[in-house]
């Protein structure tokens, strides 16, 4: 039934990607980048009720009041990434525009590429780290100021249920460098949405986003230690049974 479910999900992201793509690239020499993000975000939500009411996936958040207040409090999100759901609910859920740090590879995949290379998010060529960063932080630095909140995953790429990926210190370079504060954010997205899988299991999500981390005089190395630990803590707070094989190893050892 998960797999029946599950395809007929994904007919409906194909279908409805479609007519939401083509408006984004037809407007986009014409209409603010707001609005490009508005159409866009109305497609996560398609996405997202489908996933509920076909696949019978629902989430949990928790710690809504530790985001910034304000039409222009910078906050630079870093989230656990587990799944590719993460990546469409952040959106439907966040009070900012956000945009997200992407490889360019992604520009190229039809309709979706298409619409998110109109968007105003930052896409960088990785083989090309100097100047990739150097791009971060200038258009950083440009959407923080006007309200949008930058969105990256630290592990780079998704991780299985239950592991750490290694945490890369991007984020925290860019909240540095911009003086803007890192909220860390642990989603169980892998329990409903395996890593590299198209089969969703009913269930529940949870999402617990942490308080602000603040992050002018610090090291950036330092910065993403804490943000690490308090995400990796969280997530076994959050999704214990993935976690069993821990709790085995530290038995073993005693």
């Amino acid at each position: 039934m998960a797999l029946l479910r599950s395809v007929i999900h994904a007919l409906w992201m194909l279908l409805t990607v479609i007519p939401y793509a083509l408006t984004i690239v037809v407007m986009s020499p014409f209409a603010r980048p707001y609005t490009l993000y508005r159409i866009a975000r109305g497609w996560l939500r398609q996405v997202m009720v489908g996933l509920k009411v076909i696949c019978g996936v629902h989430w949990r958040v928790q710690g809504w009041d530790n985001l910034p207040s304000g039409v222009t409090s910078p906050a630079i999100l870093l989230v656990k990434h587990q799944s590719t759901l993460e990546t469409f609910l952040m959106p439907v859920l966040m009070p900012h525009p956000l945009a997200y740090v992407f490889k360019r590879e992604l520009l190229y995949i039809p309709f979706f590429g298409w619409a998110i290379g109109r968007l105003d998010m930052v896409h960088i060529d990785r083989s090309q780290r100097a100047q990739a960063f150097n791009k971060v932080v200038e258009q950083g630095k440009r959407l923080l100021a006007q309200g949008t909140w930058v969105i990256m995953f630290p592990e780079g790429t998704r991780i299985p249920r239950g592991e750490a990926g290694t945490y890369k210190s991007g984020g925290t370079r860019l909240a540095v460098a911009t003086g803007a504060p890192v909220i860390p954010i642990a989603v169980s997205s892998a329990r409903c949405w395996p890593r590299k899988s198209m089969i969703k299991y009913p269930g529940l999500v949870e999402v617990s986003i942490g308080k602000p981390i603040p992050s002018e005089g610090r090291a950036a190395d330092e910065l993403m230690r804490e943000v690490e630990a308090w995400i990796e803590a969280e997530m076994r707070r959050l999704d214990p049974d993935a976690y069993v094989h821990d709790s085995s190893k530290q038995a073993a050892q005693v």
